[in-house]
C-alpha cells in the first residue's frame, strides 16, 4: 500500500482570508486596491479606530474589574472578538499593499529578530534591527 496521498495539498489559508476579506471591503464599499495617499491615510485610521474598539470589547471578555466577584472569562466572546481583530489587520495589511504573501514574509523576518532579541537578552534597544522587513 502506497504512503502517498492523491489529495491536493492543503490551501492557503492566510490568502483565502485576504481574499475573502477583500471581497467584504469590496462588497460594503472599500476598494482596498490602488488608494490614493488621502483615502490610504483616512482608511488606516479608520481600521485602526475599529481594532482598537475590538481590542476593548476582547477586554471586557475577560474579568478584569477585580473588586466585582460576579464576574466571568467569556472564551466564546473572546474568540469572535479575536476574529473581528483580524478582519480589520487584514484590511490594514491590504491598505498598506500587502498580500498575504507579504504578511506572511514579514511576519516571518520579524520573526527571526524577534528570536535574535531573545538569544542577545534584548538587553539595548535596536531601532534600526527590523527597517530590512
Amino acid at each position: 500500500m502506497s504512503t502517498e496521498s492523491t489529495a491536493q495539498p492543503p490551501a492557503d489559508k492566510l490568502a483565502q482570508i485576504f481574499e475573502l476579506q477583500r471581497a467584504l471591503n469590496l462588497r460594503i464599499g472599500v476598494d482596498t486596491e490602488g488608494m490614493g495617499e488621502e483615502d490610504r491615510t483616512k482608511w488606516i485610521l479608520n481600521y485602526t479606530r475599529a481594532l482598537s474598539q475590538e481590542l476593548a470589547e476582547l477586554t471586557d471578555s475577560v474579568p478584569w474589574k477585580w473588586w466585582a466577584k460576579y464576574q466571568k472569562f467569556d472564551l466564546q466572546n473572546a474568540r469572535v472578538e479575536i476574529v473581528d481583530m483580524l478582519h480589520f489587520l487584514v484590511s490594514l495589511a491590504q491598505v498598506a499593499g500587502m498580500s498575504a504573501d507579504d504578511v506572511f514574509r514579514a511576519y516571518t523576518e520579524k520573526h527571526k529578530v524577534n528570536l535574535g532579541r531573545q538569544e542577545s537578552g534584548y538587553a539595548v534597544k535596536d531601532s534600526e534591527d527590523s527597517r530590512h522587513i
